[in-house]
């Protein structure tokens, strides 16, 4: 079987990266700048400001004096992960991929040879390709080839999808200038000289004078012109990322583009969690802050979740409940990406609520009654009577139904405890008070002293008693009395049934 290469070419990728999730700069003219200031010179623009007359390399001065021009700043942080977008798609349709970006493109090479049978002839798989990049918000060329690199100087000089039949490879790149080599500076002098211009006339050259004049790496640019030179594959393994970056020109401060700029974050994640048939299972929102500082957010669902709507909800919830104290220069989103779950509901089940609803009222709740007043409690590995702490609450699937047991004594805590009154005979309780009832103790038993934490603050040292006593109706009570012996108090802290 013979070897069958696809080339995936995305131009001013500094551009696309930026504008990919900023839709309301759709149709404008954007050139990206790079360097200090005041050296700053445009490394990439779009077709609507090529059209404005800018041009690459021109500085921050001369884009000035062009109306209606955008200006933004390279950021490294939205190219990696605009990066790790195209490198996720292309994977979809091969698992050998190598990396052959130059300059400001992204560029990968995908090994489809023997691919007919799942995505069809090379230009059906290679229009799917580009839609699925489109739809993601990138732009791309492609070009198929049976030689490494004439795929991947056809794709970069190029636009559209070009599928070059097997043996066509010279006549494919004949037009192309020599730039395409990448060349330096005193072969393309030499060439300059000779009236070179195109690959055509390279490879028309002589093979034996050429090499005889310029070495024996002219023999290599002369089979690149001709789309025979070899090469040895080298794929890359990548790691799934998710992960979604934004650098904005002008400091934030309106929570409204914020929530513009995640909800698009939020579309892109969830695509790509689904094409590797996952959901959101936890995202993290860092933001740098105008001044230096930073803040972050933390989302948990209480079920992994694909749900776009949902999902933008819960940002929206949080970013409220915690705003950030500055106006944000740069914000990034990442996720944690988990199986789906899915719930099968019986015939005679009754509808349980969506955990989506569940997630959403218990945010709304702790907006309102604090963060750590909302939760699952879980007991404190310690000997302190009573401590537990909250955690948030998480929906495992697990059948935890009690087995049927015999009846038990029942043990009601009050929250607070009732301080009491307290009067002892010989060290125990015989009597003691509320604010409006006084009972006296029929049985005592106790006490049981506890204590613990000595080194820390919260020191505790404490003896409970079970009591029986009698109000003035003489209605029997049995209740938990609790002794704190660092106060010295006295507290009705449970009651039995």
């Amino acid at each position: 079987m013979s070897e069958l290469y696809l080339c995936v070419h995305v131009a001013e990728f500094p551009a696309q990266a930026l504008l990919r999730l900023r839709n309301d700069l759709t149709g404008e003219p954007v050139v990206v700048m790079e360097g200090a200031a005041p050296h700053e010179f445009v490394c990439a623009i779009n077709g609507h400001a090529l059209r404005r007359g800018t041009a690459m390399g021109m500085s921050r001065l001369d884009v000035e004096g062009l109306t209606g021009v955008r200006m933004l700043t390279r950021s490294e942080e939205s190219e990696a992960a605009a990066r790790l977008v195209v490198l996720e798609r292309a994977a979809k349709f091969s698992p050998r991929i190598e990396e052959a970006s130059a300059g400001t493109a992204c560029a990968f090479v995908l090994d489809i040879t023997g691919t007919e049978r799942l995505f069809g002839p090379p230009e059906k798989l290679a229009q799917r390709l580009r839609d699925d990049l489109s739809a993601a918000g990138f732009r791309a060329s492609i070009t198929v080839s049976g030689n490494f690199h004439a795929a991947a100087i056809k794709a970069a000089w190029t636009k559209g999808i070009n599928v070059i039949p097997e043996g066509a490879e010279a006549v494919a790149l004949a037009r192309l200038p020599l730039s395409a080599l990448g060349l330096d500076e005193d072969p393309r002098e030499t060439f300059a000289v000779w009236g070179i211009r195109t690959l055509g006339e390279l490879a028309a050259l002589p093979e034996v004078e050429l090499i005889t004049r310029l070495g024996q790496r002219a023999r290599a640019w002369r089979q690149r012109a001709w789309g025979e030179l070899p090469h040895a594959f080298q794929p890359m393994e990548p790691a799934f990322a998710l992960r979604e970056f934004l650098a904005f020109e002008d400091a934030v401060e309106e929570m409204d583009s914020l929530l513009f700029v995640g909800g698009r974050m939020i579309d892109a994640l969830v695509e790509r969690a689904g094409d590797r048939a996952l959901a959101l299972a936890r995202l993290t929102v860092r933001m740098k802050l105008d001044g230096g500082a930073g803040h972050e957010l933390h989302l948990r669902p209480a079920i992994p979740s694909g749900d776009r709507k949902f999902l933008l909800k819960l940002l929206q919830l949080e970013i409220a409940a915690h705003p950030p104290q500055a106006a944000v220069l740069h914000f990034e989103l990442t996720a944690e990406a988990a199986p789906s779950s899915l719930v099968q509901l019986g015939l005679f089940a009754p509808q349980t609520p969506e955990p989506s609803r569940l997630d959403v009222t218990l945010a709304r709740l702790k907006a309102i009654v604090g963060e750590d007043r909302v939760g699952s409690p879980v007991l404190v590995d310690g000997h302190r009577p009573g401590a537990f702490e909250m955690t948030d609450f998480r929906v495992d699937g697990k059948d935890e139904t009690a087995q049927t047991q015999g009846p038990r004594m029942g043990l009601r805590r009050l929250r607070p405890a009732l301080p009491v009154r307290m009067w002892l005979r010989e060290g125990e309780p015989s009597a003691f008070a509320t604010r409006e009832l006084r009972y006296e103790v029929t049985a005592a038993y106790g006490p049981w002293r506890t204590s613990g934490s000595w080194w820390a603050p919260d020191e505790w040292d404490t003896e409970e008693w079970d009591v029986m006593a009698a109000g003035a109706e003489k209605v029997p009570l049995a209740c938990l009395l609790v002794h704190d012996r660092a106060q010295d108090s006295w507290q009705l802290e449970a009651m039995y049934d």
